[in-house]
């Protein structure tokens, strides 16, 4: 199959489609974390934090397939692939996600709280709606067709925002009518790309044995990939869940408002990390260490600058949001993860992807969550304090990226140590002034 040159014009046109997009959902992210919490009691937005929380996790059940596709076709136009190939794969892979549909329906039905029950049933469908969702938007970007991912995303974004919004306007309150229009939002979302993507679902397959095969060919590519970036995920959902065993129901819904502030400064980062693998994997691999460190070099500053939003931010929320106003006290400790999970993210990820380093990646999120976890239950079950546990968090997180930088730079043969330096003690200092300012020091 013929392979496509790609350059940096190519790139920089699909990261700012990427970031434009993403500005889109950016506003639908400002409805879901900001507005919502205003208009629903803080019960019912906790039990809608414990839906997203779990429904993170679904992409395990695809157990790397996807992420095989993506590192093994990457570097493939649309009209390159053996589509025959990837419908057999396709209806093996949805038979499998309908069973685990199946199994966590059968399994609520034993459950006797009702609110779990009801929990465990949509995630049943998410099962189904976020996999198939994910296949369909990794095939829009591992052929470089990011103007149609882009189309995609602003497709469940835009239905997900206006559908919460019209829930509002409506007075509804409850977390299982935004559950419908998530799945609603997902649903719309796949058949629209179903048809950019109609060579890839159904028509004539070859065998179930040779569709089989190719997929445990991209199932064992992926599979480190994605215990990789499971086991990253971990790291922040691991803190969550510890918050969520351990307290009640309220308290980890105020400290999961924390979080998804912190997250709505990641939306960008995760748009140009979209963009920019496929484009990395196009790049003459002598050019990838001058691209990295001019990408660092002009990411970092803006990241740390990013920070200082959170005083004149702190004012605005509490005012609009006073209920969560404690949620405010954990943001301050929180929010330095954003300078380094973007980097992360945007940077040593993605170029660990393009040489082949899954395993490294593995390695380094794996120890990562044995030690955050073992620092999580001491936080929570026995200091029994969620300062700790963010701070443990934020402790983690940011050894987990100078290590990450530390293999990257040694495999272009950079070195830029001394910026570590600088790095930890500005998040140092930033930690300490916000606990200051918040009257916790």
């Amino acid at each position: 199959m013929p392979e496509k040159d790609f350059n940096s014009k190519q790139i920089k046109k699909n990261v700012l489609l990427s970031l434009s997009v993403q500005l889109v959902s950016f506003f639908v992210s400002l409805i879901l974390n900001l507005i919502l919490p205003k208009f629903i009691c803080e019960s019912e937005y906790s039990y809608w934090q414990t839906f997203l929380l779990y429904v993170s996790y679904v992409p395990l059940l695809h157990f790397g397939f996807l992420d095989g596709l993506m590192l093994r076709y990457s570097q493939y136009d649309y009209d390159s692939l053996d589509k025959s190939l990837i419908r057999s794969q396709f209806k093996i892979f949805l038979s499998f996600e309908l069973f685990f549909a199946a199994v966590t329906t059968g399994t609520g039905l034993f459950i006797p709280n009702e609110t779990t029950k009801v929990i465990l049933f949509f995630i049943a469908f998410a099962i189904v709606s976020t996999n198939v969702f994910t296949y369909t938007s990794y095939f829009f970007q591992l052929t470089n067709r990011i103007s149609k991912y882009a189309v995609l995303v602003l497709i469940q974004r835009l239905l997900l925002g206006v559908g919460v919004l019209s829930l509002i306007i409506a007075g509804k309150q409850y977390f299982w009518e935004i559950c419908i229009v998530y799945l609603f939002a997902d649903a719309v979302a796949i058949l629209w790309g179903s048809i950019g993507n109609k060579g890839l679902y159904w028509g004539q397959s070859v065998s179930v044995k040779e569709g089989f095969r190719e997929l445990w060919k991209n199932v064992s590519a992926g599979v480190m990939l994605l215990i990789a970036n499971l086991s990253a995920m971990l790291l922040v959902g691991g803190a969550k869940m510890f918050v969520q065993w351990r307290y009640d129901a309220l308290t980890f819904g105020k400290v999961a408002f924390s979080f998804n502030v912190s997250n709505l400064f990641l939306t960008f980062v995760t748009a140009a990390s979209v963009a920019l693998f496929p484009s990395l994997k196009r790049i003459n691999q002598e050019n990838l260490p001058d691209v990295y460190m001019k990408i660092r070099k002009s990411v970092t500053p803006w990241l740390f600058v990013a920070l200082l939003t959170y005083f004149p931010g702190c004012f605005i929320l509490e005012a609009w949001l006073p209920n969560y106003a404690s949620s405010l006290l954990y943001l301050g400790v929180l929010l330095p993860i954003i300078v380094f999970a973007s980097r992360v993210s945007l940077l040593t990820n993605n170029y660990l992807k393009a040489y082949r380093k899954e395993k490294t990646m593995l390695r380094i999120n794996l120890l990562s969550v044995c030690a955050a976890f073992v620092m999580f239950y001491i936080s929570t079950y026995i200091l029994d304090s969620i300062l700790f546990v963010l701070l443990s968090l934020v402790l983690v997180i940011m050894v987990r990226s100078i290590i990450s930088e530390i293999v990257v730079m040694r495999l272009i043969k950079k070195k830029n140590y001394e910026s570590f330096v600088v790095e930890v003690l500005l998040t140092v200092a930033f930690i300490l002034v916000t606990m200051k300012f918040n009257g916790l020091l």
